[in-house]
């Protein structure tokens, strides 16, 4: 990535300059997670050219509040807020489009996500092009309840069985990927869970890399078992179905003549 600053509001940097990787956060009632995870994703890319881009996902609390705060304070935050909840995927969605670097990185707004494996994964984003078109991180020692260990190992298990994507952890929110790939991917709600799987199906291969979770800090979660139980096996149905409909991804280019 070219070469910036990621202290607040230095002469040169902020809205003015193009980015070189932009960050995408989620985040729906998260007010008391955004100021330290700000900071951690500043940290980590120190020295790079970036933005970061909060999702505000029609929060009730005092999101909005402490985003405009910081936006005061940092030139590289921005904030898009949705008026109403439309969940993670529209949410995900919203700020790939809205970001103005040909890379984009996502993780969750709760700070279970470690920011300081951005890095890595752009590195091995970079190291595999054009040839892989995502790296996805794939959590350790999980910091949840026994019960979401077992319904995620039941979902995961579930899915690699009827998509075979090779991915033993999708539910990880850190992941980077081209934004004009991740755009002209078929959306529906529950994409960001599919990633993997669509990725697959235009033609790239997947990468990988081990990430640390850390446990929740502030506020509870926003998505529930029972709430994606039967969206989840729709939409793993119209996953499954998509990749069937397209067997073989075109390798073409533009014959001219020359002169």
């Amino acid at each position: 990535m070219s070469e910036g600053n990621a202290e607040h509001n230095l002469p040169g940097r902020g809205r003015e300059t193009s980015p070189a990787l932009s960050v995408v956060v989620p985040v729906r009632n998260e007010a008391g997670n955004i100021a330290p995870l700000v900071a951690e994703i500043a940290g980590a890319l120190q020295g790079s050219a970036f933005e970061i881009v909060y999702v505000n996902d029609g929060s009730t609390d005092a999101s909005d509040q402490e985003l405009r705060r910081l936006m005061a304070e940092r030139s590289y935050l921005r904030q898009i807020r949705h008026e109403n909840s439309c969940g993670q995927s529209a949410a995900v969605r919203t700020g790939v489009a809205a970001a103005r670097a040909p890379i984009v990185v996502t993780l969750d707004g709760d700070g279970q996500n470690d920011p300081a494996f951005i890095p890595a994964l752009v590195a091995a984003l970079e190291a595999g092009a054009p040839r892989i078109g995502l790296i996805a991180g794939q959590r350790t020692g999980r910091k949840a309840t026994g019960f979401k260990k077992l319904q995620s190992r039941i979902a995961n298990a579930v899915r690699k069985a009827v998509l075979m994507d090779g991915t033993r952890d999708t539910g990880c929110g850190l992941k980077a990927f081209r934004r004009d790939l991740f755009l002209a991917l078929p959306y529906f709600d529950g994409l960001h869970r599919f990633l993997p799987a669509l990725i697959r199906r235009e033609g790239f291969d997947i990468g990988y890399v081990d990430v640390v979770d850390r446990p929740r800090a502030y506020g509870t979660s926003n998505y529930g078992f029972w709430d994606r139980l039967w969206v989840g096996i729709l939409d793993l149905a119209g996953v499954w179905w998509l990749i069937r409909r397209r067997k073989r991804v075109p390798q073409s280019e533009e014959i001219t003549l020359a002169h």
